[in-house]
């Protein structure tokens, strides 16, 4: 196979990616719907202030991935990728996909129903970035499986362990958490000290969530999933018990 027949197979594996994540998008935006954003009151519940609604950041979120599937629809559609996407090779699929796709749904799955809803915030979207990073940055395969380990480690302990909804505060699983995501990074720095991403790895998955969660909560006055977690706690009663004061006098 030639490069342009390569170049086209990806453009009808774009065209299904474009249909996944366009379908992922509407649903969620409908899911969304359902929370209030101009101060309506559905099922008991009143929204303020469209500004202040939790509505706002996964409507802007699923926004962007419904326009970038369009797009890359688009692209697909203009190349020809779409008229070759329902042929043999266009449903083709090789052991490097189905690693790279099932680690990576792996990885989703146990951050998404395991790790938000229990964990703090900060710790289980850091250890997503680092897991996101180090497993897929080279595309080597043992990193994938690595990385999908880690999150799975942690998040499966966290979905097993405090399964109820009464459960979900508790801290232990937080713990598990920040561990393995400092193992985590420390096989990620050390198996490639001179990658100038990998050094950076640790920075960003402490800054990214950091600042996403304090503009949440502090400045949109979004809601933070598992307010009580081990790390944004203490952020919280320190911003309300230390700061706040100083120029609320």
């Amino acid at each position: 196979m030639n490069s342009s027949d390569d170049i086209a197979v990806l453009r009808a594996r774009d065209f299904w990616g474009a249909v996944t994540l366009g379908t992922l998008s509407i649903f969620f935006l409908w899911r969304t719907s359902y929370i209030p954003l101009f101060g309506e009151n559905r099922g008991g519940v009143t929204g303020g202030d469209w500004y202040n609604s939790a509505a706002l950041v996964p409507f802007g979120i699923f926004t962007g991935l419904l326009t970038l599937s369009l797009v890359l629809l688009g692209i697909s559609v203009k190349s020809g990728g779409a008229r070759l996407a329902f042929s043999a090779a266009g449903l083709g699929w090789d052991q490097a996909e189905a690693i790279r796709f099932s680690t990576l749904g792996l990885i989703m799955f146990f951050y998404i129903v395991g790790l938000v809803p229990r964990v703090d915030f900060i710790l289980c979207s850091g250890l997503l970035i680092t897991a996101l990073i180090f497993g897929f940055h080279g595309g080597q395969q043992k990193r994938m499986v690595l990385s999908s380990a880690a999150v799975a480690t942690a998040g499966g302990y966290a979905l097993f362990a405090h399964l109820p909804r009464s459960e979900w505060a508790l801290h232990f699983d937080d713990w598990v958490t920040l561990f393995t995501w400092a193992v985590l990074a420390v096989v990620a720095v050390s198996r490639s000290p001179r990658d100038k991403i990998a050094r950076a790895t640790p920075i960003l998955s402490v800054l990214v969530p950091l600042v996403l969660v304090l503009a949440m909560a502090f400045g949109f006055r979004q809601n933070v999933p598992n307010r009580g977690g081990l790390i944004f706690k203490q952020i919280e009663y320190h911003y309300y018990v230390s700061l706040k004061p100083l120029w609320s006098r």
